[in-house]
């Protein structure tokens, strides 16, 4: 008894070993092998991949790279725009409508959370897991990003003089924010479980279904609605620093969106497997839930509507929104097809080097490279 004992604790120490061994092979953080082949570009990949993670070159998907000359070209930071103008027309007392200053609130009371949570999955989830150097070269552009995109909320609180307290709570005391907040978390269980690895069907699958969750719905559904909210404030020469500041945090939005819909599309290509019938129900039902989770949270920001927006014309835009992000998925739309109710929101993502239009000051939004939008 005692010798099988000590042979199942040997086995478990060997099963430990290799599971370690695993992950720091895929971090690249373990030793050195000194007689490894050199890398070949047929053992990247972007999930389980064989070759050293740490070797950039030979690059295999060139598109990430170029995403992350495109992130850097765009460079930007929230001090370079004035708040004069929006200080003294928060500060006036007829300035802002009260529709308009609780759509501002929880507008801000929503991204100042979203971006920390977005940047906690891609620090400890995604990079650990995405076994590709040019791809998490740019996850590491992103990541900054983040972090500027919470030093701008930051910043805009600071600014207003708006509560602290009731800006960066109001994910756990608005319910529809609360409610969005507690679906994204759902998708980052694996954040807490040390032992989680990519490698079998239903691990991969839970992985790609983070990748979803956080690129297509999180930054690529549910920051419209709030980018609607600004832009359109601004449209109306309101808190024009703000909708400047939404104006660049949109722009590095569309490229992680697109950055995201591309390493799903191509893991899907290089692991088929994971792809099933009922794996693309359970994606598209995602996307419908948050889609109407993104309903709800229109009504909360926009109980009385605004001059020229309101929670229909949102929940609409969202609709447009969800089924597009089907398309680009490959996944059969989850709504009614819905025409986009906010044509000038297009209009925005497409222009590559402009003079902003809210006429605070000339900005080139980039010193080469193309953008590819939304």
């Amino acid at each position: 008894m005692l010798q099988a004992m000590k042979n199942a604790t040997a086995k478990v120490d060997i099963f430990a070993d290799l599971e370690t061994a695993a992950t720091k092979e895929t971090t690249g953080l373990g030793a050195i092998d000194r007689g490894a082949a050199r890398v070949r570009v047929d053992d990247k990949r972007m999930i389980n991949a064989r070759a050293d993670v740490n070797q950039l070159l030979p690059m295999k998907y060139r598109w990430a790279w170029e995403k992350y000359l495109a992130a850097c070209n765009n460079h930007w930071m929230p001090t370079e725009v004035p708040m004069q103008a929006d200080i003294a027309l928060w500060k006036s007392r007829d300035g802002l409508s009260d529709d308009e200053r609780l759509t501002l609130k929880r507008n801000l009371g929503f991204f100042a959370a979203s971006e920390s949570l977005v940047a906690n999955n891609i620090v400890l989830a995604i990079y650990r897991h995405l076994t590709n150097p040019e791809c998490r070269q740019y996850l590491l552009r992103q990541a900054f990003e983040e972090a500027v995109h919470t030093h701008t909320f930051q910043y805009i609180v600071e600014s207003l003089g708006l509560d602290e307290g009731e800006l960066f709570n109001m994910y756990r005391e608005v319910p529809s924010i609360t409610d969005k907040a507690a679906w994204a978390l759902e998708y980052t269980q694996h954040l807490d479980d040390p032992h989680f690895k990519t490698g079998t069907l239903a691990s991969d699958q839970a992985f790609l279904r983070d990748l979803v969750a956080f690129y297509v719905v999180f930054e690529g559904m549910w920051f419209y609605t709030g980018f609607v909210q600004i832009l359109s404030l601004g449209r109306r020469q309101k808190m024009v620093g703000i909708a400047e500041q939404y104006q660049y945090i949109l722009r590095d939005e569309s490229i992680h969106l697109n950055f995201g819909i591309d390493v799903i599309n191509q893991i899907k290509l290089e692991n088929p497997a994971v792809w099933t019938a009922s794996f693309q129900d359970d994606i598209r039902g995602m996307i419908h839930d948050a889609a109407e989770l993104e309903a709800a949270y229109g009504r909360d920001t926009m109980p009385h509507g605004l001059l020229g927006l309101n929670a229909p014309l949102c929940e609409s835009y969202m609709h447009f929104i969800a089924n597009r992000r089907c398309v680009q998925l490959g996944l059969r739309p989850v709504l009614a097809d819905t025409d986009n109710p906010f044509p000038w929101m297009s209009e925005t993502m497409d222009l590559k080097k402009e003079k902003n239009f809210f006429e605070t000051r000339v900005i080139e939004y980039q010193n080469g490279g193309a953008l590819d939008w939304d």
